[in-house]
């Protein structure tokens, strides 16, 4: 188990009143302010896709270990509901486009997209990639290093 002490100021991604998280706290250890963000969109998210705090869905979270992830201020999701983010990609692709909004992992990408504050440095895209990012966006012209390094998990920073 890491030592939390070395970053005192980290803290983990708390659960949600309709999100737990299932992974060990160590793998998303960030900043008080992006703990907030990623709690009130994840909430949101999961309360729009029809979870309560009787039948929680799950979110899994992977540590980072380069840029804003080295001061804790990005954070990466990987599962929801124990499925991998490229496996809701590759649901997402076989789906006809009338029940693709169903997926839980395209729904996460739009309500982060949607409803979360992450930073945009200058020169640099929004700090939210994903499977889903050339196609949804925030910022679309993402270049293949970039897409290729994020299409099995979503990465968010403040």
């Amino acid at each position: 188990m890491p030592s939390w002490s070395a970053k005192p100021y980290l803290v983990p991604v708390p659960a949600g009143a309709c999100y737990g998280v299932d992974s060990p706290p160590w793998n998303a250890l960030v900043t008080r302010e992006l703990a907030a963000e990623l709690r009130r969109v994840l909430d949101r998210f999961a309360a729009e896709a029809g979870f309560h705090p009787r039948r929680p869905v799950q979110i899994h979270f992977e540590p980072g270990i380069v840029g804003h992830h080295q001061v804790g201020r990005a954070a990466d999701l990987y599962q929801i509901n124990g499925v991998r983010l490229d496996v809701w990609r590759r649901k997402w692709d076989r789906t006809e486009p009338p029940l693709r909004p169903k997926n839980l992992g395209w729904r996460l990408y739009k309500a982060l997209a949607m409803y979360g504050n992450w930073a945009e440095p200058p020169g640099y895209p929004v700090q939210l990639f994903g499977p889903w990012t050339r196609e949804e966006g925030p910022w679309k012209r993402i270049s293949d290093r970039l897409l290729d390094a994020h299409r099995d998990h979503i990465h968010v920073a403040l």
